[in-house]
């Protein structure tokens, strides 16, 4: 069957959370009948359920006149009215909800769609358009690009840069090695970063806006984490606060991460106003818009005092997780590692016998049933790290270490 797909689709690999899942399935009776039972630090999402609120709200709106029928792309303007709303209240940004709102079914799947709107594919890699995306960054991204027919650039992000590269220097790296700059048709960032946890500073995401105006790339944030901090004075910004942004910027927002509503797959876009309409005309050949009871109970919890409730409390039980965790990993031995101010991610050294990432991890989920991602699934630059998620309880995270103590997991 495979000579009825496109290149691109027979080329992708299955998204790595998934083959984890896979995995650990199978090894689940082994590890169960040895006391091991697996305990997942790889979910990249809150395991909470939503806010009592918004559940009440989605049940009364079952019963609303004409709430089963098809909604729109666009989204309902009451949902629409309700974000502009939130992006005032939130980040002090001005957007108008008749033509700089856009929803979607889950900011993923905007993602996917905006970079298969932006490149013209083609195999013929001197041809494709490029995407410079973060590295280590979401697994997703280079997988997106490949599909739609382009090719992904990596920005590094480093200790050493802070995790806030300099894009003139990425750029000229990228003619260096022979790539066509004027091939460059976007940049994505990712601030709170997924896997790494870093934060952006005011100074650099203006950096950044100059950066895609000198050279005409439209510039993506991926801002699915921005009300997952813990320091109030550190809350992590949108990049439409910047002066002169929306020039040249379209942003993604989730529900899934603030408000544990993964399931609901809800999300929007927002920014340049001819970008996202563009977009929109894409979207109106592929779905016909979110279900309207979903779309009610969104607009009822993003401005409301319980929803604003919900994220402080969540928040401050992840950061209770990570003081848990990060004191037990200093037990075993790690060193000096990058403590985050926002997200539930700890990005992680491995210790210094492992030869690569997935070594260790392997290792870790065959003996002590812990289950963590490998860095190289992040990019190249993940490479010699692994990733952690910090949303399962707080005895699942004590078991964890007391396993890793008990099979041998210390730093040396």
């Amino acid at each position: 069957m495979q000579e009825f797909f496109n290149d691109y689709v027979q080329s992708l690999e299955t998204y790595i959370m998934f083959r984890i899942k896979e995995t650990v399935a199978k090894l689940t009776p082994e590890l169960t009948a040895k006391g091991r039972k697996p305990i997942t630090l790889s979910m990249g999402a809150p395991t909470a359920t939503p806010p009592e609120f918004v559940i009440d709200s989605l049940k009364k709106s079952l019963d609303k006149a004409g709430v089963h029928t098809y909604s729109t792309p666009k989204g309902e303007i009451y949902l629409r009215e309700a974000i502009a709303q939130r992006m005032k209240n939130r980040f002090n940004v001005e957007l108008s909800p008749v033509d700089e709102i856009f929803s979607l079914i889950g900011s993923k799947e905007g993602i996917a769609n905006f970079i298969r709107a932006m490149i013209n594919p083609t195999t013929n890699q001197d041809e494709q358009d490029i995407i410079m995306v973060p590295d280590p960054g979401y697994a997703s991204y280079k997988e997106m690009i490949k599909v739609s027919g382009g090719a992904a650039y990596a920005v590094p992000l480093t200790i050493e840069n802070n995790f806030m590269p300099d894009l003139e220097e990425v750029f000229s790296n990228l003619v260096k090695e022979g790539y066509n700059p004027k091939k460059v048709k976007a940049l994505i960032i990712n601030y709170p970063n997924n896997p790494l946890g870093a934060c952006a500073t005011r100074e650099y995401l203006k950096s950044v806006v100059d950066f895609c105006k000198r050279h005409h790339i439209l510039l993506i944030s991926d801002a699915a984490y921005t009300d997952m901090y813990f320091e109030e004075d550190k809350k992590p910004l949108s990049i439409l606060e910047i002066d002169g942004a929306k020039d040249i910027a379209v942003e993604f927002f989730s529900f899934s991460k603030p408000y544990a509503m993964t399931g609901w797959r809800l999300g929007w876009i927002c920014g340049n106003k001819e970008a996202v309409q563009i977009f929109g005309k894409l979207k109106s050949t592929i779905d016909s818009g979110i279900f309207k009871a979903l779309q009610i109970a969104g607009a009822e919890i993003i401005n409301s005092k319980e929803g604003d409730e919900y994220i402080a409390n969540a928040n401050k039980s992840f950061k209770e997780n990570q003081t848990i965790f990060v004191e037990g990993l200093k037990e075993l031995g790690w060193g000096d590692f990058y403590i985050p101010d926002a997200t539930f991610y700890l990005w992680l050294p491995i210790p210094p016998r492992y030869k690569s990432s997935v070594e260790f991890t392997d290792d870790l989920l065959k003996k002590s049933g812990v289950v963590a991602v490998p860095g190289d699934a992040f990019g190249d630059y993940g490479k010699g790290f692994f990733r952690v998620s910090i949303v399962c309880s707080k005895d699942e995270l004590k078991e964890v270490i007391r396993r890793m103590k008990e099979d041998g997991f210390s730093w040396n």
